[in-house]
């Protein structure tokens, strides 16, 4: 039996998880406004990609957005010429971007008027992992939705946790987890500045700290860019000035300090009013002065 998904948002994750869609066999839609990335999709073998639904939203069964913000998700569903409308009754949609657990419900309830289903489902796992269709999906949301998204699950998913019913719990877990990521991300900068600062070679720092007891995640994957003198973004700067505003929202709402958090949120922020804001994050070493970095070699 054919199963159709149009995925919303092909940067570094959706394009991965609409090429684990294809890879699974489902008839796969994309919807991006930028034409290159609608190109290559169809390339792979998408049913049909565009700048919007209006041809084929009638024909899903479900939706997957990987879009930015709260703000865009809203836009796509419900702003002008929005895809809620169009889609019918049933549809499951799985709201993967990392937005607030009030978000989460205002676009639910919005969603529930329509007949349609949500699941509130961030993910994570990078660009690498979304590719191989072994991205983490932190969900909550009702049985009936999970049921409906099980083929867009087992394409996209290497790990999926069920977190509860109530939508919001999915996109609290997320942003509990972004705060370890910005962190980690921010300390790892400052722990190769100092590198840098003391002349220590920063591929041998690297080296040293990925085979310790130090390392992380975080490090080893946005330290190499530091070492490789690439900033070409695969997840900006400004997204964690968001997830991390986020993290702090979260946390005012509870009466819950976070120090750490706290100053990874600076730093990212530094470094956006910097100039850095469109860079990858590690760009977040940048905030360090007289220190010296390692160039791009030229190819």
């Amino acid at each position: 039996m054919s199963y159709s998904v149009a995925v919303v948002g092909l940067g570094a994750m959706g394009m991965g998880a609409a090429l684990s869609c294809i890879n699974a066999g489902l008839e796969t839609y994309g919807i991006d406004l930028n034409p290159v990335l609608l190109d290559k999709l169809k390339q792979a073998g998408a049913k049909q990609a565009a700048a919007n639904a209006d041809t084929f939203a009638d024909k899903l069964d479900a939706v997957l957005l990987l879009v930015v913000n709260a703000r865009q998700v809203k836009s796509v569903l419900f702003g002008e010429n929005g895809l809620a409308a169009k889609l019918k009754a049933g549809t499951a949609v799985m709201v993967s971007s990392t937005i607030s657990a009030q978000d989460a419900k205002e676009i639910s309830q919005k969603l529930t008027a329509l007949k349609l289903i949500m699941l509130d489902a961030p993910v994570s796992g990078g660009a690498a992992k979304a590719a191989q269709g072994e991205m983490t999906v932190m969900a909550s949301g009702s049985a009936e939705a999970f049921d409906k998204l099980q083929p867009v699950l087992n394409a996209v998913a290497g790990k999926l946790y069920n977190i509860g019913e109530e939508i919001g719990l999915g996109a609290t877990v997320k942003i509990i987890h972004q705060l370890l990521a910005g962190v980690h991300i921010a300390a790892g900068a400052e722990a190769m500045a100092l590198a840098a600062r003391a002349g220590i070679p920063l591929d041998l720092m690297y080296d040293v700290v990925t085979h310790a007891a130090g390392n992380s995640w975080m490090f080893e994957n946005r330290m190499k860019h530091v070492v490789d003198g690439d900033y070409t973004p695969l997840s900006m700067v400004d997204i964690f000035v968001k997830d991390l505003g986020l993290v702090t929202d979260t946390a005012k709402s509870l009466h819950f300090p976070l120090p750490l958090a706290g100053t990874a949120f600076n730093m990212f922020t530094s470094a956006s009013n910097a100039g850095y804001g469109k860079e990858d994050d590690s760009a977040v070493i940048k905030i360090f002065n007289g220190i010296t970095l390692p160039k791009k070699e030229e190819a």
